[in-house]
């Protein structure tokens, strides 16, 4: 069932359980846009069965915000003008090398190049699979680039992230949202969770420039601007607090920086900016 934000912006929300990322729908008076397709065939066709309840105009455009699996293999069930950064576009290309038999897709995740829940959904969710190409992005921008869906514009940007490298965000000016997609999350890099260091601060500046006050991520529900400005705030006191591979020495450093111990968050994100640094090294 789709959530409704306002009478022009409404989301699918992420299941967890089966690596469904959030969806998004954003209308004009003229033309419908949505963000990611979903995991599979399957979480498509259920994204665009919500969408044919509501009295909304044509999906004309789809943003990819970035080329990871769970947002991009349900693209070919959309009839849509498909929009990405440059370097999504190229991982896209990547994703259209792989095969998606059975033996292939147990190759990949032998090879480290797709996980096992990826290569499960792909299986249960895809059933026809046997010449599955991605569709070719249509629209490819490089930094940034304006679409007008009739009275409503949307601003679409890459941006630097600690997520991965091809993040892309969709601002809604008159309702002062952002789809943020993945990008204020950690990634796994050598069975290593992490947060890239090197691109929290350009990150969160990128982001707090437009003014928005609520705010849509991947795989969670709606965060309003003080929830979000706690999570930036969490995320940079323990960014402050890593100089090194050590985690006892950045325990020690939040201790005296903040004269308290750090709280669940906090003390996650510390680890994950430790493994940064053993990643690094």
């Amino acid at each position: 069932m789709l959530n409704k934000f306002s009478d022009t912006i409404y989301y699918l929300p992420n299941k967890d359980d089966n690596e469904r990322p959030t969806l998004g729908l954003v209308c004009g008076d003229q033309y419908s846009l949505i963000i990611d397709s979903g995991n599979s065939t399957q979480h498509a066709k259920d994204f665009l069965r919500e969408i044919e309840k509501l009295n909304v105009p044509p999906i004309k455009y789809m943003v990819i915000t970035h080329a990871h699996w769970d947002h991009i293999l349900g693209m070919n069930e959309f009839d849509a003008i498909v929009i990405t950064n440059s370097l999504t576009s190229e991982k896209i290309k990547e994703w259209n090398s792989y095969s998606y038999d059975d033996i292939s897709l147990q190759n990949n995740v032998d090879n480290n190049q797709i996980s096992t829940m990826c290569m499960k959904i792909i299986q249960t969710d895809m059933p026809n699979r046997d010449n599955c190409m991605l569709k070719s992005p249509e629209i490819v921008f490089e930094n940034t680039l304006t679409i007008d869906l009739g009275n409503k514009v949307c601003i679409i940007e890459k941006i630097n992230s600690t997520h991965t490298d091809d993040s892309t965000i969709i601002y809604i000016p008159n309702e002062k949202f952002i789809f943020l997609g993945d990008c204020a999350y950690g990634t796994t890099t050598n069975s290593l969770f992490h947060y890239k260091q090197s691109m929290l601060l350009s990150m969160i500046k990128d982001i707090q420039k437009y003014d928005a006050e609520m705010f849509l991520l991947g795989h969670e529900s709606i965060c309003d601007l003080k929830e979000m400005n706690i999570y930036w705030e969490e995320l940079s006191a323990s960014s402050e607090a890593v100089k090194s591979p050590s985690l006892e020495n950045a325990l020690e450093f939040f201790r005296v920086e903040n004269n308290r111990e750090p709280n669940e968050n906090e003390l996650f994100f510390i680890k994950a900016f430790v493994n940064d640094h053993v990643i690094q090294k």
